[in-house]
C-alpha cells in the first residue's frame, strides 16, 4: 500500500449572502449534492446589515471552483460571488486549544505560545487555554507541538480571507 502525500489543491470562494434563516442551509445543500469536498466553511456578519459573508476553501483546480461559482450565482439569496484563489489575499483561522498543564509544564507551554504569537486565555490547576491565529501550517505546527503535552480540546473556525488593496 502506498500512501502519497501529495498537497491537495485547494480554492478559495467568498461569497456575500443574504443575512436570514435558511441560506446557509441552502448553500451547503447545494454543495452537497453536487459532491464538491469543502475543506472549510466560515460565515459571519459583514460591513453591510442584513448581508453575511461566506468564505469557503473547496478541494479541487479551476473547473470545481468555476462550477462552484456559476452554482453560488444561482441562488437567489446570494449577492455576490467571487473567486479570490489566485488573488493577493490575506487568509486566517482561529484556533483554541485546552491543553493539560502542571506547574512543571506550564513554563514550557507558555514558551511555545509565545514563540507561536498566539495568547493564553485561561489558566486553571490542570489546564491551559489557548487561542491561535494565522495559516493552516501555523495553527498545526503549534498543535503538534502541544500534543506533547496532552491536548483535551480543540476547536477551529475554518478559514476566513480577505483581498489585499491594490496599490
Amino acid at each position: 500500500m502506498t500512501i502519497h502525500n501529495s498537497k491537495i489543491e485547494t480554492r478559495t470562494v467568498t461569497a456575500l449572502v443574504n443575512d436570514k434563516p435558511g441560506v446557509l442551509n441552502r448553500i451547503t445543500s447545494m454543495l452537497r449534492r453536487r459532491g464538491y469536498n469543502i475543506q472549510s466553511l466560515a460565515v459571519g456578519h459583514s460591513e453591510v446589515d442584513d448581508l453575511s459573508r461566506l468564505t469557503v476553501i473547496v478541494e479541487g483546480g479551476d473547473d470545481i471552483v468555476e462550477k462552484v461559482t456559476k452554482q453560488l450565482h444561482k441562488l437567489i439569496d446570494v449577492i455576490k460571488v467571487n473567486d479570490i484563489s489566485d488573488d493577493n489575499i490575506v487568509s486566517r483561522e482561529l484556533a483554541l486549544m485546552k491543553v493539560k498543564s502542571t506547574p512543571e509544564t506550564r513554563s514550557e507551554i507558555v514558551q511555545l505560545v509565545s514563540i507561536y504569537r498566539a495568547k493564553i486565555i485561561d489558566v486553571s490547576s490542570k489546564s491551559i487555554i489557548i487561542e491561535a491565529t494565522g495559516d493552516d501550517q501555523k495553527i498545526k505546527a503549534l498543535q503538534d507541538l502541544l500534543s506533547n503535552f496532552g491536548i483535551s480540546e480543540v476547536m477551529r473556525t475554518g478559514i476566513i480571507a480577505m483581498n489585499r488593496e491594490k496599490n
